[in-house]
């Protein structure tokens, strides 16, 4: 029996001691801080969304406005924000650079920002649709140009002045015809005159001559010499 109790006993938990209430309590605190933290961020953002739905049902309301720009916001208001505006029918978009400058601005879809215009913002210039209207004309002007040159072809440049006018004080108004003549084929070219020949012998009177002048050298070669 007395083994019996005392195997109920060793089975039991030993009640906790001292140290691990404490990390018991400070571990309910912690949770109770977060679940805290966790309601009040739930909260704020419930608000948050109310703030912008009114400020989006004005905006539509407003028949002067076409357009608005937001403070900057973080990434959950923004992200809240562009779901009000997607649900009242509006295009919006984000703006600049870093996380904590970038901001929203909303349009009412009739009036639909431009590419141009998109550009402007993110290179963090204010839109002037006047001097966006005298860029594209002047755009369009200069595409014209260029398509009639092209139509038109290679543009011929023709001298001021005529060189003989310019130096006609040097050379005279009538030295250049003057000097012009009509180039005319030379028909004899290749033909040597018999005038102009060196040798008038026949073919047949240098054969025999040359025969001569070598039974000459012969004989003279068959000689003795003289004492």
């Amino acid at each position: 029996m007395a083994d019996l109790l005392g195997s109920i006993l060793s089975s039991m938990e030993k009640p906790p001691s001292l140290g691990d209430q404490e990390t018991r309590r400070k571990a309910r605190e912690q949770a109770a801080r977060l679940k805290k933290l966790q309601e009040q961020e739930k909260q704020q953002k419930v608000e948050f969304r109310k703030r912008m739905e009114k400020e989006v049902s004005d905006f539509i309301q407003d028949s002067g406005q076409i357009k608005k720009k937001f403070q900057p916001m973080n990434k959950i208001e923004r992200s809240i924000l562009h779901d009000v505006v997607e649900v009242a029918g509006l295009t919006s978009f984000s703006f600049g650079e870093d996380d904590e400058c970038r901001y929203v601005m909303i349009f009412k879809k009739e009036f639909a920002p431009s590419d141009e215009e998109l550009d402007s913002y993110r290179r963090g210039e204010e839109w002037d649709p006047q001097k966006a209207e005298e860029k594209r004309k002047l755009k369009e002007l200069a595409q014209r140009q260029e398509e009639e040159a092209a139509q038109q072809g290679p543009v011929v440049i023709s001298p001021a002045s005529d060189y003989k006018d310019k130096y006609s004080h040097l050379i005279g108004k009538g030295a250049a015809k003057d000097a012009a003549h009509m180039l005319q084929a030379n028909k004899t070219y290749g033909c040597v005159p018999v005038a102009n020949k060196r040798d008038t012998r026949s073919i047949e009177e240098a054969m025999n001559e040359i025969r001569a002048k070598k039974r000459l050298r012969q004989s003279g070669e068959e000689l003795p010499p003289t004492s």
